[in-house]
């Protein structure tokens, strides 16, 4: 008979769970946000430091039935501004829908669609090391949708009909008018259910790309974005997936959404969002959806995807008993923060940059900062070392999709190793005043240069919810940044040469782009063709866009009504230069 043989006990490392020991790689992203149809504008857009909030677009809402500048005015919201997302164009063929059934199906399921599929385009998905079988998506999602409210007023017409009844009109009046106000909403029949339902959003994506893994949707308000990144991290974790689609998905910028937030009340009476500045007076709301694709940092290393951040802590916590369910509480926040800095096995003073939750509203703002503060407070008493900011101040408070939108926003930016800016701030409030303590407010976006005492850079994010609800999640930058590729506007210095000067005059005539390699060697100058005097301009009145920096691109205003996106203006051309051979001319240049 064998003897049994002796149990080796668990190691150290085998019993340390921390992130930081097997960390998570954010080896994709994708973005649909105000005035910004894809990452690379969504990008450019954060770096310009451009303010995407508008006016209510027609096509939303009708101001003059819904508004008024009086919060107490009953029914009625007294904000009308906000962040929403452009015109998108979607054919319902490509992913297999019948077009038949778009009326009953949640425009939030269609454009997710959209959003995933240059997630996994933008995550190198065609490549070998992709399993679709292998690969889940969990997505956070709040409250109802849009679908569920006409599907719910359908069901008003008894109401109708008594009121109608009421002012004296007859049984027939009351049934024609009833029968009218439901033409007005989507019907009722077999794809309502699921086309209304927030669950099917993932579901809907794991139908339509075929894949195998899990697919859920998290619910934890305005932090179901962090909500989701950390379910889905545990899939990896856990190794019952290999690729994790995640993210949050919001388009719920309808009166209802507006009547919840002004009747709070926390919406700007002012109709700014200013984060941090000592006048905010309270949030706008916005729309969008991101998404992020997560590997097990060894794999994607294995497979050579390309990695645009290192995600290496995580911290979750409740706020426990106080005073009402939506009061941010300073303490809850900072266990939070104290974990994800155990869980990433680095000092907070590390970290460089924190993309806040910063709503705008003054209470959540200063209880914010204050657990921020005396979590950093305990680690260092340096000062003004690490920036802090929130992408709500450009796109608005986008509810689900918020956590998206600054986890995009600080992978885009430790792989640009560019520090991005927040607008809106005209005066800081008094714990971000120079010298007053660990953060400062970055107003505009600079270069992002390694500090000796930090080697890498890192930052961080937080995001809160109604309930209690509170996530920090720490990352790391991956690489040296020799294979960056600019994911935004960038000045570049074109030259073109040729022969002689009609041979260059025809060139630039011609529209041609610039040659790749180095110039020929120049001929001697002509003995008949003096050189030009010392003090010539080196152009000769050029047309507007030569030899001269390129327009900066704005955002567009476009809407969603009219089924597509705007068109990216084409780059100028560069006019002749004389006199001389060869003309040389700045322009803003996009990926390169």
């Amino acid at each position: 008979m064998n003897s049994p043989q002796p149990v080796t006990p668990p190691s150290d490392s085998q019993l340390d769970r921390r992130l930081a020991r097997d960390p998570i790689a954010i080896v994709g992203l994708s973005a649909l946000y105000p005035k910004s149809p894809d990452l690379r504008e969504f990008w450019s857009n954060v770096v310009a430091a451009a303010d995407c909030i508008e006016d209510v677009p027609g096509t939303h809402w009708d101001l003059s039935e819904h508004y008024d500048p009086d919060p107490s005015a009953p029914d009625k919201t007294y904000s009308r501004r906000g962040g929403f997302i452009p015109d998108v164009p979607f054919n319902p063929l490509e992913f297999g829908l019948p077009p038949n059934t778009l009326e009953v199906t949640d425009v939030l399921q269609l454009l997710s669609l959209v959003v995933a599929r240059d997630l996994l385009k933008d995550a190198g998905a065609d490549q070998p090391w992709y399993d679709a079988s292998r690969t889940g998506v969990v997505l956070g999602i709040t409250g109802a949708n849009q679908l569920t409210q006409p599907l719910t007023a359908r069901l008003q017409t008894p109401v109708i009909k008594e009121v109608v009844r009421s002012c004296g009109l007859t049984d027939r009046d009351a049934e024609e008018i009833a029968a009218k106000f439901r033409l007005a909403y989507a019907p009722w029949e077999e794809n309502s259910f699921p086309g209304m339902l927030g669950n099917v959003v993932a579901g809907r994506v794991a139908n339509r790309l075929d894949l195998g893994g899990i697919n859920m949707t998290v619910d934890a308000a305005c932090a179901s974005s962090l909500g989701a990144v950390r379910a889905a991290v545990s899939e990896l974790l856990e190794r019952r997936s290999d690729t994790m689609l995640v993210g949050g998905c919001d388009a719920e910028n309808t009166i209802f959404m507006y009547l919840c937030f002004s009747k709070t009340p926390a919406l700007s009476k002012s109709g700014n969002i200013r984060p941090f500045d000592k006048d905010a007076d309270g949030t706008l709301i916005g729309e969008g959806i991101g998404m992020l694709a997560l590997r097990r940092l060894s794999d994607a290393e294995r497979d050579g995807n390309r990695i645009y951040a290192v995600l290496r802590g995580m911290g979750t916590s409740s706020d426990g008993r106080f005073k009402s369910i939506y009061a941010p509480r300073a303490e809850g926040q900072m266990v939070a923060l104290r974990r994800a800095y155990e869980d990433a096995d680095c000092s907070p003073a590390s970290v460089e940059l924190f993309e806040a939750h910063g709503t705008g509203t003054a209470v959540g703002d200063a209880t914010e900062l204050k657990a921020l503060t005396s979590v950093l407070a305990e680690a260092s008493d340096a000062k003004a070392y690490a920036a802090v900011g929130s992408v709500k101040s450009q796109i608005g408070h986008t509810k689900a999709a918020a956590g998206a939108a600054g986890m995009i926003k600080l992978a885009m930016a430790l792989h640009h190793k560019v520090l991005p800016p927040t607008i809106n701030v005209q005066e800081p409030g008094s714990s971000l005043q120079p010298g007053a303590g660990p953060l400062y407010v970055n107003s505009e976006a600079r270069p992002w240069i390694r500090h000796p005492e930090r080697p890498k850079r890192r930052a961080a994010i937080s995001s809160f919810g109604f309930g209690g609800t509170n996530f920090h999640m720490v990352l790391e930058e991956h690489g040296d940044g020799d294979d960056l590729r600019a994911g935004h506007q960038v000045a570049a210095v074109h030259l073109w040469h040729a022969p002689d000067t009609a041979a260059l005059t025809e060139l630039l005539a011609g529209g041609a782009p610039p040659p790749r390699g180095p110039s020929p060697r120049a001929a001697p100058a002509s003995r008949s063709s003096p050189a030009p005097p010392a003090n010539s301009p080196r152009c000769a009145t050029p047309p507007s866009g030569s030899c001269a920096p390129g327009p900066r691109r704005r955002p567009g205003r476009t809407r969603r009504a009219s089924g597509s996106a705007a068109a990216r203006p084409p780059p100028a051309r560069s006019a002749p230069c004389s006199p001389g051979r060869a003309a040389s001319t700045s322009t803003r240049a996009g990926p390169r």
